[in-house]
């Protein structure tokens, strides 16, 4: 996310940080005036009406209503262009893919979620049904920013998944797969963490909008993490919590090792705690979300093993987030995935280990909360990857229409 001080000094790129201002502003207010526009940029109405008539030959923003507010004649609103520069952002899980298509304005046109077996499919078969999702996304909208694609695991700049232990990859050259079998270009392909791009959509438009230190915690057959600090995110391995081992004597992990946090509070030891083999959340027909409304459900008719199972989930869960809050001070912990449904019931046993385990506890300690974005917080931080090369320099827009696949 662009940084207060990170301003530009040529005048090249200060014109493009004054176009991406321009752009988050109507993308965070809608339509505004040009005089509104001038007194949240601080920039002068003059060199404002210059920015956005460079904006509209770029097709990025439109003419809108008019402002009635104020005194003197209605200004005419500007807002971005509906409907245009799509971003197709792709999300990969153990146990499903799926695609989510927003524009500019982070407007979602179309969600689409393929349950399947994604270790059984192998690397080669992902990349097949990817580059199907995404050619069904372009079949519906021709106007393509780019594509971004999140992972569980660690991902480097050039698009390569290093490690991905829950989809035994090792060294996959995702972004190059997917360039070469849609056709789109390399340069519009971003890989990332799946739990960093899911922060980076809470922080944007979820819970946790305007908070500058968060720990986003991605609950599902793994545990992952995106940590924001100072309004950065912090990348690298930082994010792969999961694999934190807290009992070096516990259980084995998929990753080699013991006692791994995700062997704790993973979906899967969450529910073999709460019920038999044989009980229908085990069902492979259903995904995460179902599974998790079942016990949902159950702990709303007041089922003891199940909330006996969410107090142990909600403990090891707080053995957890203490050493992340000791580590980053942070002031909101978002709990997403099959996590945050429950939230309710995990937010007391969390407190109680952040009182008994972390320093943070003295001043308060961090606000527990459940993410507002649910289950679709990873493919929409995918898609908003996928035009944040946009947002941040509109030069990138050419005068005319953006990149156009054809299906």
């Amino acid at each position: 996310m662009p940084h207060p001080f990170d301003r530009p000094t040529d005048r090249a790129g200060v014109r493009r940080a004054n176009l991406s201002l321009l752009v988050r502003l109507l993308r965070r207010h809608g339509g505004l005036s040009r005089a509104q526009l001038a007194a949240l940029s601080g920039l002068s109405k003059a060199t404002v009406s210059g920015l956005v008539a460079e904006l509209e030959v770029r097709e990025l923003v439109q003419a809108g209503g008019r402002h009635e507010g104020g005194q003197g004649r209605p200004g005419q609103l500007v807002e971005l262009r509906p409907r245009g520069n799509w971003g197709i952002g792709l999300s990969v899980a153990e146990d499903h893919l799926g695609s989510t298509v927003l524009d500019l304005s982070g407007t979602a046109a179309a969600r689409r979620r393929v349950t399947c077996d994604v270790r059984a499919l192998g690397p080669e078969r992902t990349l097949d049904e990817l580059a199907a999702l995404v050619l069904a996304a372009v079949s519906e909208v021709d106007q393509v920013a780019g594509i971004a694609v999140a992972v569980p695991g660690l991902v480097d700049p050039a698009g390569t998944v290093r490690l991905a232990p829950g989809l035994r990859w090792r060294d996959l050259a995702l972004a190059d797969g997917l360039a070469a079998r849609t056709g789109f270009p390399l340069d519009r392909v971003v890989v990332g963490n799946n739990a960093n791009l899911a922060a980076l959509a809470e922080a944007d438009s979820g819970a946790a909008r305007g908070c500058h230190d968060v720990v986003y915690l991605l609950g599902g057959v793994g545990v992952g993490a995106g940590l924001i600090t100072g309004g950065r995110l912090i990348g690298g391995a930082a994010g792969e919590v999961g694999h934190l081992s807290l009992e070096p004597t516990g259980r084995p992990c998929v990753c080699g090792r013991r006692g791994c946090w995700q062997t704790a509070v993973g979906i899967d030891a969450f529910l073999h705690s709460l019920a038999t083999p044989r009980d229908l959340v085990h069902d492979p027909s259903l995904d995460l979300a179902q599974r998790t409304a079942i016990v949902r459900q159950r702990a709303q008719q007041g089922d003891r093993r199940v909330l006996d199972a969410l107090t142990q989930l909600g403990a090891g869960l707080g053995h957890g987030i203490a050493v992340l809050a000791d580590l980053l001070d942070p002031r909101i912990v978002v709990l997403g995935g099959y996590f945050a449904p429950l939230r309710d019931w995990l937010a007391e046993p969390i407190r109680a280990e952040l009182a008994a385990r972390s320093v943070t506890a003295e001043t308060g300690g961090p606000r527990i909360v459940a993410s507002r974005l649910g289950f679709t917080a990873v493919g929409t931080g995918a898609a908003q990857a996928a035009i944040r090369p946009l947002l941040d320099d509109p030069t990138l827009a050419p005068a005319g229409a953006p990149v156009s696949v054809e299906a």
